[in-house]
């Protein structure tokens, strides 16, 4: 007989499957995790959300099977800064544990025993080569050698594979353009992936129920500002490796990261379906906003134009001209700091208005925020009669043309915009009405 309880439990699920259907979550499991009894049970939850209808991205650790196929082999890798460095032999050893692993993984997704948890499931499981890898290279006077960084996520055929209706696993490994093969940190596949796929939560496992206070309290959820000071005062090496994996994937524009753990039953449903949850949530709620530029913002707008300047992306503007100019400027603020900054110069004689200087700082890109201050300013302009704006460009022309703007000749431009032309910069010139038809 089913208890009451579990029939209430049930019924108060309902709003998290609901909410959750159709989502695409990152599961990131270090190969601890795989040691454990526990595995199996997460295994089944996996597969019970994948039952649910959510789309799922698996990224699997290997450190202590590549230590144990050293071992046996009588090596020992170096690390700096906790970065293994992995030479020609340990590669070896990397590839054999990545593979035995991805083997285990597709094994047990593929179960569908009779009277088992995954009977019926009918899982696809999907991997391959989809993260592009270059060297880490020689850093502090180490070189790494075959340990590298992520280059790039193929998320449209990551999106394709998911909405196919499989999941897809992804091993620590990356491959270059050379067809060379890279160890690759867990943690900067998992971001990366959960960033470029624009996923909806980065689910990462750890030995711990979640993340400790000082006082040794389990942290229910936290915002940006309180994760960056529980990494400063966490002493576990591995829960500031959790919470510095969470805020940078919060940083890059996913909106909620959960650290739960792999050990505790049933730990990654408690966490997605019910109230308070089993674990950690770090939330990316920053609050952002656009709004127009004041003379406080001097500051932060020359710290996102100047590389830029310096580079000839921009035209250079001295901090004189900037204040006198600063009533076209619209910034985009995050929790105070000014992260994406965009002008409007009216023409209004010719009913037009050049659209200049659109930077979005390194740490902040994606998520579509030059387009947000792009049509604020189209806005300003069509609400101060303006039928058209224009740009002028020497590098991000195809990201206008995706904006919608046309390749237009200088004879285009104001008289008095073509006077002032740089014939030296030879910018390209890009049109957009603003007529509604």
């Amino acid at each position: 007989m089913v208890h009451r309880k579990q029939i209430l439990w049930f019924r108060n699920s309902a709003p998290y499957i609901n909410a959750h259907r159709g989502r695409t979550f990152v599961l990131v499991l270090g190969g601890e995790a795989v040691q454990q009894p526990n595995f199996a049970n997460i295994i089944h939850d996996i597969a019970l959300l994948h039952s649910l209808g959510v789309r799922l991205i698996l990224v699997h650790g290997s450190r202590p099977q590549i230590e144990e196929r050293q071992h046996l082999a009588g090596l020992h890798s170096k690390f700096h800064n906790g970065v293994r460095i992995t030479d020609g032999a340990a590669m070896e050893h990397v590839i054999d544990a990545a593979g035995s692993l991805r083997a285990r993984f597709e094994a047990l997704l593929s179960m569908g025993l009779p009277n088992s948890p995954m009977q019926g499931a009918g899982i696809q499981v999907c991997s391959g080569n989809f993260v592009s890898a270059k060297p880490l290279g020689v850093v502090e006077g180490v070189d790494y050698e075959h340990t590298g960084k992520v280059r790039n996520i193929a998320a449209s055929d990551l999106h394709q594979h998911l909405a196919a209706g499989s999941i897809v696993l992804l091993s620590p490994l990356g491959y270059s353009r050379s067809g060379k093969i890279f160890n690759l940190s867990l943690h900067d596949i998992a971001v990366r992936t959960a960033a470029e796929t624009g996923a909806d939560k980065l689910i990462l496992f750890g030995s711990q129920p979640g993340i400790s206070s000082s006082s040794g309290e389990l942290v229910r959820q936290c915002g940006m500002r309180e994760a960056l000071q529980l990494t400063q005062d966490v002493a576990d090496p591995e829960q500031r490796m959790l919470l510095q994996a969470a805020r940078q994937a919060c940083t890059a524009g996913v909106k909620r990261c959960h650290i739960v753990s792999h050990l505790e039953d049933g730990a990654l449903l408690e966490e997605l379906f019910s109230h308070d949850g089993s674990g950690t949530l770090v939330a990316n709620d920053d609050y952002e906003r656009a709004r127009a530029a004041t003379i406080e913002d001097i500051g932060g707008i020359l710290e996102l134009i100047e590389p830029l300047e310096r580079e000839g992306v921009l035209v250079k503007r001295s901090r004189e001209l900037l204040e006198a100019e600063l009533g076209y400027f619209r910034v985009l603020e995050r929790d105070g700091r000014v992260i994406s900054v965009a002008a409007l110069y009216p023409f209004p004689e010719h009913s037009t208005g050049e659209i200049a200087c659109i930077v979005t700082h390194p740490d902040y890109q994606g998520n579509q925020r030059g387009q947000r201050l792009l049509s604020e300013l189209e806005a300003e302009a069509s609400r101060q009669g303006l039928t058209s704006v224009f740009v002028l460009t020497t590098q991000t022309d195809h990201w206008f043309m995706e904006q919608g703007f046309v390749e237009s000749g200088r004879d285009s431009l104001p008289q008095s915009k073509q006077s002032l032309y740089n014939l030296q910069r030879n910018s390209k010139v890009f049109c957009k009405s603003l007529l509604r038809g």
